[in-house]
């Protein structure tokens, strides 16, 4: 995620301060990563040390107001022409997780999965939730806002995420098993038990 260029593509549409830009951003992203003010201020002091924004002033409460320059205005067209990259892909927690697990001579890694699955199951089930209470909301005013649209795709997105997380688990649950198993000697290849009673 990119607060730099979310917070510049907000003050494309008009200036704004610190509070308000946390605000629009959290609005259009149904507040699903939310943003701590310190880090909206320290990155608009960045932008305007960088040239993007600049000071506009200050609104009648004494809130100091950023106004994006043509600079900046140029990053945000850079930002949505250029492709998100993948070559450096971010860590992820559930990945190192079970990576590290099945090293582990104690550790129980079917239960990992299926505590993790039973985890996301809730997590799809919510976002579907969300989604359909968006999708209603939408339907009964007649109109689509563009910030419900923008709450929608998020949500699409995370349910997306959620159904290939549970693909990736069963398949991760059918790998661990088979190792499992090729680590098992087979009956067939363990010596027969020796009879050590003497014959009658």
């Amino acid at each position: 995620m990119s607060v730099r260029q979310g917070l510049l593509t907000l003050l494309e549409q008009q200036p704004m301060y610190g509070y308000q830009l946390r605000m629009e951003f959290e609005s259009r992203t149904g507040s699903t990563w939310p943003l701590n003010i310190g880090q909206v201020y320290t990155t608009l002091a960045r932008l305007d040390r960088d040239g993007m924004v600049e000071g506009a002033g200050s609104d009648e409460e004494g809130h100091v107001m950023y106004r994006i320059t043509d600079a900046g205005r140029a990053e945000v067209a850079a930002w949505f022409t250029t492709p998100v990259q993948r070559t450096q892909p971010p860590r992820d927690e559930l990945a190192i997780k079970l990576a590290l697990a099945v090293t582990m001579p104690d550790i129980d890694v079917a239960a990992v999965i299926q505590g993790q699955r039973r985890a996301t199951m809730t997590a799809l089930q919510d976002y579907t939730r969300l989604k359909r209470t968006a999708e209603d909301s939408t339907a009964a005013g007649g109109q689509v806002d563009p910030a419900g649209l923008g709450w929608g795709l998020v949500l699409d997105s995370l349910v997306f995420a959620a159904e290939a997380e549970i693909r990736w688990l069963d398949h991760c649950e059918a790998r661990v098993r088979r190792a499992a198993r090729e680590r098992r000697p087979s009956v067939e290849s363990a010596p027969a038990p020796q009879d050590t009673k003497a014959d009658a």
